[in-house]
């Protein structure tokens, strides 16, 4: 009935396993999120550059293409592709039309003709 329990040197130890394993945890949560980030710059460094002129393409394989963008335009489309300086310049030519956005043809230099 008068029993004292742990003594107070037992409680301590306990206590030091409880914060050992929480420190353990803690650790392997900091390695793991020292991966993640490594990975994510991996995966940015390793991004190819974004273009700097995009077709919009039809809504199909057969419609023809409905826009020039500037390649950093939030207009464009999912459905676009990047396209070099010459190749937005002849889609302008062959009548693709310049997003009223971002004004590509104006960065370009084309005027109609």
């Amino acid at each position: 009935m008068n029993d004292p329990g742990p003594s107070r040197l037992a409680l301590l130890r306990f206590l030091e396993r409880v914060q050992l394993r929480d420190l353990e945890r803690t650790r392997w949560w900091i390695a793991l999120e020292e991966r993640r980030e490594a990975e994510k710059q991996r995966g940015v460094e390793a991004r190819p550059p974004a273009p700097e002129w995009v077709l919009e393409l039809g809504l199909n394989r057969d419609a023809p293409a409905a826009y020039v963008h500037a390649g950093d335009c939030w207009n464009a489309a999912r459905r676009s592709r990047g396209i070099s300086r010459e190749q937005a310049l002849r889609a302008l030519a062959e009548g693709v039309r310049a997003c009223p956005h971002c004004r590509p043809d104006s960065a370009l230099g084309y005027q109609e003709g």
